[in-house]
């Protein structure tokens, strides 16, 4: 089995204000960091447009049409403070959708091992009727309604190692009995949610959350001791990553202390449950990380552990 690759230069279109974390360089440093000789093996596709059915999964009818009616034809809308429009946002947003899609049928289809979808822009905070904190679409989410409705899984679960909540995850999982949703997550930090008391209506949900200034060793506590021996248990199908990597110490936005080697050893960890429970199946799709030079090199500790358990 192979590790696959989705990404579409699409992505590179949403452009945002000047000096906004959320840039194309992002896309850039990963692509950068995927091309080397390491990475030969890899299988990259483009990924395809996400349609309103799929978005319709989770968000509302019209929802997709509100926001392609509020992009603009030149220059940039503002959605809120954090959240930017410009011409190409709609079109690479939906490429995280349709790219996480197509992630989830070539693993289930067996035409992959494990997959990671490398679009922008990010998708954990979108909430049900609501863009915010940079995301449109609740990428993650949809993959999984696309497992659980349209593969006919009993059992997911999505871990999310952002440093920030995954606000719109937990709030699209909220009353979802077949999706078990796991979040470390530094607190106090945007948005404000993701507080251990909050187990979502059948609870499913888990929040574990992180002081700042945390370093690797805590991080790896918490995921052996709490979060992990959890997802086990609840025997997912198919496991999917929110894949954020602003937990990075030199990351501009937070102030964890973590390390690409301790990305890597939560990659291999994540992928011993994966083996465990569901055949090793893991989608695993970009969010966070906003230094650019550490957001390349864990993405690329993140993918080359998926390609060395892919085998």
């Amino acid at each position: 089995m192979t590790t696959v690759v989705y990404s579409h230069p699409d992505c590179h279109q949403h452009i945002t204000p000047p000096g906004h974390p959320e840039q194309v360089a992002r896309l850039e440093a990963v692509d950068a960091a995927l091309a080397g000789a390491a990475f030969s093996e890899l299988r990259r596709e483009k990924a395809p447009l996400g349609t309103a059915r799929d978005i319709e999964r989770c968000h509302p009818p019209g929802y997709l049409e509100q926001l392609q009616a509020a992009a603009p034809s030149e220059g940039f809308v503002s959605l809120d403070a954090d959240t930017h429009m410009s011409p190409g946002t709609v079109g690479a947003a939906l490429r995280g959708v349709g790219g996480c899609v197509a992630a989830v049928d070539a693993v289930l289809g067996g035409q992959a091992g494990n997959a990671f979808v490398a679009c922008r822009p990010p998708g954990h905070h979108a909430e049900t009727a609501k863009p915010m904190g940079f995301c449109l679409f609740g990428n993650v989410s949809v993959a999984a309604r696309h497992a659980l409705d349209g593969h006919g899984l009993k059992r997911v679960a999505i871990i999310d190692f952002d440093v920030h909540h995954g606000n719109g995850t937990q709030d699209l999982m909220w009353n979802e009995a077949r999706a078990m949703f796991a979040s470390s997550h530094q607190m106090p930090l945007y948005p404000g949610s993701g507080s251990a008391d909050e187990k979502g209506a059948h609870g499913t949900i888990l929040n574990v959350p992180l002081k700042p200034e945390t370093g690797g060793a805590e991080m790896r506590r918490a995921y052996d001791e709490v979060i992990l021996p959890a997802v086990e248990e609840f025997a997912p199908e198919l496991i999917l990553v929110s894949a954020g990597f602003d937990a990075h110490h030199a990351d501009p936005l937070a102030q964890l202390h973590w390390t690409s080697d301790d990305f890597a050893w939560l990659a291999g960890r994540i992928c011993d449950v994966a083996d465990a429970v569901c055949e090793g199946r893991i989608v695993s799709t970009l969010e966070g990380g906003y230094d650019l030079d550490a957001l390349g090199e864990s993405v690329a500790a993140h993918v080359r552990v998926l390609m060395e358990r892919s085998r």
